[in-house]
């Protein structure tokens, strides 16, 4: 099981999310925004942070950075999850750190697949 940060600012999406992961047995914490994510960060490891993109305030790649920053944080993967699907800020992404990105709509298989790949067996 592992514990996992989902960083989204629609209630509805980090439900979705937080259905999905909590299914297939891992425990889950959710954020609002990157400031809520970041206080979240220094209380509790997390084994994988799920974000958003467009978020209010400071946007999940401004997120994925300031993570990477932390010591404990510097492995630990990260995946963007956002309607967003363009090169280049896929691109902005991948420069800050992230993971890897899966575009939304999610498929609930394909994002536990993506978690199989990036989670430690």
């Amino acid at each position: 099981m592992s514990n996992i940060m989902i960083v989204d600012d629609s209630m509805t999406m980090r439900q979705m999310v937080n259905f999905t992961l909590a299914s297939a047995g891992h425990k889950v914490a959710e954020a609002g925004n990157t400031d809520e994510a970041l206080a979240l960060a220094q209380t509790q490891r997390f084994d994988l942070v799920i974000s958003d993109v467009n978020m209010p305030g400071r946007t999940g790649i401004e997120l994925v950075a300031e993570l990477r920053k932390l010591p404990e944080y510097k492995f630990v993967p990260i995946i963007l999850l956002t309607t967003e699907s363009q090169p280049e800020m896929k691109s902005k992404g991948r420069a800050a750190g992230a993971t890897g990105w899966i575009v939304k709509p999610f498929d609930p298989e394909a994002l536990l697949n993506v978690l199989r790949k990036v989670l430690p067996a």
